[in-house]
């Protein structure tokens, strides 16, 4: 049997009286409802679908809201693999993951919830990366703790208290020291009873890492301790404590430290030198100078470093002559501090210098010339990059972090697939500093098979997010 179809068009509404119009209304709804449910059903080509709201979901959230993360990832496992859940619950997932620190598994998740193409969430991905740090702080491997709390330091993240201090506690020399740096950079070093306590620590690097972030925050009731190390240690401990007490208003330490520059030992002179180099006190210009034709050639490149870190075009004339050490390393790191300078007329100098014949002078010269602006160096860097050798790639990597032009971007994501850890490592490091769009870079390199390459690639991240976000404006106070 045939159903006829009724055109609503054909009804004739006039003269009709109200309850009659309703009638027919009634019967058009009817007709709709029973023409639906007698068609034949489509097929279903959608994946079976976790609903809003579900039972399923309800259960996560309430294992959520009782801190129980394991059972929300357990119900998220349960879910059949071809189902599509509700963004809700993948958002539980997600978070799950990170509160137990299993980044790599909510880095699967983000996906999930931000495919390919779209624009990234900074509020997801910001713990995301950062979670990625946290949760190797305590990895049984050193280099990897090592890597995390220098990354954290060179962030300066001040929301991360607990687990910087945690590090001071590490076994590692090392690590307890980039956990005070971390500390200091963060601004946190003013009300960290942990920093404090380090002052006591059983090794030189770890009290000197504190010292400097203690007297940097100006934290002036360490004087008598300062005055007694500078008192009985005359070795780079006590040049520190006279940086330290300099900072916290003894301008007389300034003779102590320039003196120590002449001293005997090596290392003293070193600490010296360095010291004064990020002091930059006009007075201290004529020894970082002298610095450059020390007999010793650790001193000598310390000299032409800390003439870097002064910045001054006083500068370019010691350096000059350091660009001529018979020493590479001494070389590299004058070609590093003239990029720094920011002078142009350096320019054929580092030109001169990309013949050298040490291939990491080379890298040093591209880097200095990729610092002041020449983007013709990008094609230096490129050939560097091809290298049989890997340290020669790495320090392309790294010289390349010097300019965010397009063009390094690409040779950096070459070097993302390099077969050595090392030129991963710095390329990831480097495209944090770029401010050209390398996000979906930077999370791929988030899946590398070294653990030190995704702790790389997720302190690029947090650099990009940060530089990604405006800072808030101050307010300005009603006078």
């Amino acid at each position: 049997m045939t159903r006829k179809t009724l055109d609503v068009k054909s009804i004739k509404w006039s003269g009709c009286p109200a309850t009659a119009r309703v009638r027919v209304l009634l019967l058009l709804t009817l007709l709709s409802i029973l023409s639906i449910l007698a068609s034949p059903p489509l097929a279903n080509t959608a994946a079976p679908a976790v609903p809003t709201g579900s039972p399923l979901e309800q259960e996560a959230t309430a294992a959520f809201n009782r801190a129980e993360y394991d059972h929300v990832l357990k119900l998220w496992y349960s879910i059949p693999p071809d189902a599509t859940a509700s963004k809700p619950l993948v958002r539980l997932a997600f978070q799950s993951s990170l509160k137990l620190g299993r980044p790599e598994e909510a880095l699967t998740l983000y996906q999930r919830l931000i495919p390919t193409g779209q624009p990234d969430d900074p509020a997801l991905l910001r713990p995301l990366a950062l979670s990625f740090l946290t949760s190797h702080v305590r990895d049984t491997q050193e280099h990897v703790r090592i890597e995390a709390y220098a990354i954290l330091a060179e962030l300066g993240l001040s929301d991360i208290q607990a687990i910087l201090e945690d590090g001071l506690l590490d076994a590692s020399v090392l690590v307890r020291a980039r956990a005070a740096d971390a500390i200091g950079k963060a601004g946190l070093a003013g009300k960290s009873g942990p920093l404090r306590r380090a002052l006591s620590d059983a090794t030189p690097p770890v009290r000197i890492a504190a010292m400097n972030a203690l007297s940097e925050a100006h934290v002036t009731d360490i004087m008598p301790y300062l005055i007694e190390v500078a008192r009985r240690d005359d070795g780079p401990e006590g040049i520190f404590a006279y940086a330290a007490l300099y900072r916290l208003g003894k301008q007389d330490m300034l003779t102590d430290i320039t003196g120590a520059a002449t001293l005997p030992e090596p290392d003293v002179r070193m600490a010296a030198l360095g010291v004064l180099g990020r002091l930059k006190r006009p007075s201290s210009l004529s020894v970082l100078s002298q610095g450059v034709y020390d007999p010793e050639p650790s001193v000598r490149a310390f000299a032409a470093g800390a003439l870097g870190d002064y910045g001054q075009g006083g500068g370019v004339a010691p350096l000059t002559h350091a660009l001529g050490d018979e020493i590479a390393r001494v070389r590299a790191v004058a070609a590093q501090s003239l990029g720094k300078l920011g002078i142009r007329e350096n320019l054929p100098l580092l030109r001169a210098l990309t013949r050298d014949a040490s291939m990491q002078v080379r890298a040093s010269a591209t880097e200095g010339l990729l610092r002041l602006g020449d983007t013709s160096a990008i094609a230096l860097a490129a050939d560097l990059a091809k290298h049989p050798d890997p340290s020669i790639r790495t320090a392309a990597a790294h010289a390349l972090g010097a300019t965010a032009d397009k063009e390094a971007v690409t040779i950096l994501q070459t070097l993302l697939q390099d077969k050595q850890p090392q030129p991963r490592l710095f390329a990831a490091k480097a495209l944090g500093t770029t401010g050209a769009p390398v996000m979906p870079l930077l999370k791929i390199a988030l899946q590398d098979t070294d653990i030190a390459v995704r702790l790389a690639a997720a302190g690029s991240l947090l650099q990009q997010l940060r530089r990604s976000i405006p800072a808030p404006k101050m307010r300005q106070s009603k006078r």
